[in-house]
């Protein structure tokens, strides 16, 4: 790999966050707001995505369930895909598509909010745990990107899609972390108030 192909790299990871902020701060807003009324009736918010964006999940819940960048109570969040017994036992006896959706019958309530992750929007669990979601009278801030994939047609008036313009899953990936990070700023903000 030269040293030009590295340089590319930052640079297009820069050109894509320019290219979000442009167009994502006044999801990023609504979303976060949805959020904190989800919070603050007394809900939690499942999050759920396989690969990176399973641990996209778990940065979420754990920056909820812990801390943020402040010393502020816990807020309820769980990653929905970090159990491997539970995810094997379901793919083993159901199908793969099942394993977030079996989880979100289970523990999500109306009130509760899904965070949705899937780069392209075609991850067939992911859809499943949307459907689940709206099943279970929750709404769903979905993180994706390029065209939105399967999941863009899945969402109803509750639901907000945050969608990064990009159709490279390494690009999506990387801003996905910085709207969770956004997302978690505006919680703490918006319950705890300024520093």
């Amino acid at each position: 790999m030269s040293v030009e192909r590295v340089r590319q790299t930052f640079v297009d990871s820069i050109e894509t966050q320019v290219k979000a902020a442009d167009v994502l701060p006044d999801v990023l807003v609504v979303a976060g707001q949805h959020m904190v009324e989800c919070l603050l009736g007394g809900g939690k918010i499942l999050s759920c995505g396989n690969g990176g964006s399973a641990s996209h999940a778990q940065h979420f819940a754990s920056a909820l369930l812990n801390r943020f960048e402040r010393e502020r109570p816990a807020l309820p969040a769980m990653a929905i895909g970090t159990d491997a017994t539970t995810l094997s036992a379901i793919a083993n006896d159901y199908s793969y598509n099942e394993t977030f959706s079996k989880q979100i019958r289970a523990l999500g309530n109306g009130g509760d909010m899904l965070l949705a992750i899937s780069p392209l929007g075609h991850c067939g669990n992911v859809i499943q745990a949307v459907q689940a979601a709206h099943d279970r009278d929750m709404n769903v801030i979905a993180l994706t990107g390029h065209e939105g994939g399967d999941m863009a047609n899945l969402y109803g008036a509750g639901d907000v899609e945050i969608r990064i313009p990009s159709s490279v899953t390494a690009r999506i990936h990387e801003v996905h972390l910085l709207v969770i990070q956004t997302l978690c700023d505006y919680i703490d903000q918006q319950l705890f108030g300024g520093e």
